[in-house]
């Protein structure tokens, strides 16, 4: 047991220990993270240079991919330079920072893709009075309630940490996570579990129950239609964002099921890692390559740039 103002600094599991995975898996990290960059500052800079896509829909996109770049900024380069400097370790306070930077952004994650459901119900269950009812204002409203819910979130996490003051051990996964950073509490198991499930309740099932709730009316919607055309279109319209919504969730998931199911560390750091990584990367690929008007916006981009 370690009283906690006398940790100097936390220990992280190495992905691999082999030298010579070393080199490919930093030139992996830095392309992954290279791409994830590449690939949303495309569509933000796509949405914010025509005119046409400054919708809610287009505007709730961008800020996502806001949110991915940091999100993803969290974790992987600091896994690249502690593969390359080979000293996989980093202070409390650093442990703490990054830990509030990850939760503010999964959480910010969480909640815009809910939002965008919203959005998405709104849009075809009110079309007519659609440009009223998510009008700017409201707009900027809703992500600044995003925001609020991600401070109240990491609050939460900063009562939880900050409530112990011994630490079992000083060795977790290779990045600070919320769960990381609370298995070094020196709580009982039921207290680590009601502290999670409070946690995960209001900040994972809100947002869910959401998204549940917009697709559920959604695709009765579209089971109601006997319009071949407008099943299209009501698929062109969510098949995006039900694709991101799949991935996000789809990666929480694989990461409980590797914790749950798996006692090696290696197994649960890559986890997490492909949970950070996943969603940024393949989000903007999955906008360009579902969305018609965020391919044909760039293409008018790139002719005019040539």
């Amino acid at each position: 047991m370690w009283n906690i103002t006398s940790v100097p600094e936390i220990h992280f599991i190495q992905l691999s220990e082999d030298p010579y995975l070393q080199p490919v898996l930093f030139d992996l990290s830095l392309s992954i993270y290279i791409l994830a960059l590449f690939g949303n500052l495309l569509i933000i800079l796509t949405v914010s240079s025509v005119s046409h896509l400054h919708t809610p829909m287009y505007f709730f996109l961008s800020n996502l991919s806001i949110v991915d770049i940091g999100f993803i900024s969290t974790t992987v380069p600091r896994v690249t330079v502690d593969i390359q400097t080979h000293c996989p370790v980093i202070s409390y306070v650093g442990c703490l920072t990054q830990m509030s930077m990850y939760v503010i952004f999964a959480c910010m994650d969480n909640m815009l893709l809910a939002v965008m459901s919203y959005d998405r119900f709104v849009a075809i269950f009110h079309l007519l009075y659609y440009q009223v009812i998510m009008n700017p204002s409201r707009c900027c409203v809703l992500l600044l309630v995003c925001f609020l819910l991600s401070l109240v979130e990491l609050v939460f996490h900063y009562v939880a940490v900050l409530s112990f003051s011994t630490m079992r051990y000083v060795e977790i996964s290779n990045f600070c996570g919320p769960s990381e950073v609370l298995n070094l509490a020196n709580f009982d198991t039921v207290t680590n579990n009601i502290v999670r499930f409070c946690m995960g309740t209001l900040f994972g099932l809100l947002p869910i129950s959401g998204i549940i709730f917009s697709y559920f009316k959604i695709v009765s919607s579209i089971m109601r239609s006997s319009s071949s055309s407008g099943k299209h279109k009501t698929f062109f319209n969510c098949g995006a964002h039900f694709s991101i919504v799949c991935l996000f969730y789809g990666a929480a998931i694989g990461v409980h099921f590797t914790s749950s199911l798996s006692q090696s560390p290696v197994s649960y750091a890559v986890a997490s890692v492909m949970y950070s990584v996943v969603t940024p990367v393949l989000n903007p690929f999955i906008c360009t390559l579902r969305n018609k008007d965020i391919k044909t916006a760039l293409g008018k981009i790139l002719s005019r740039s040539f």
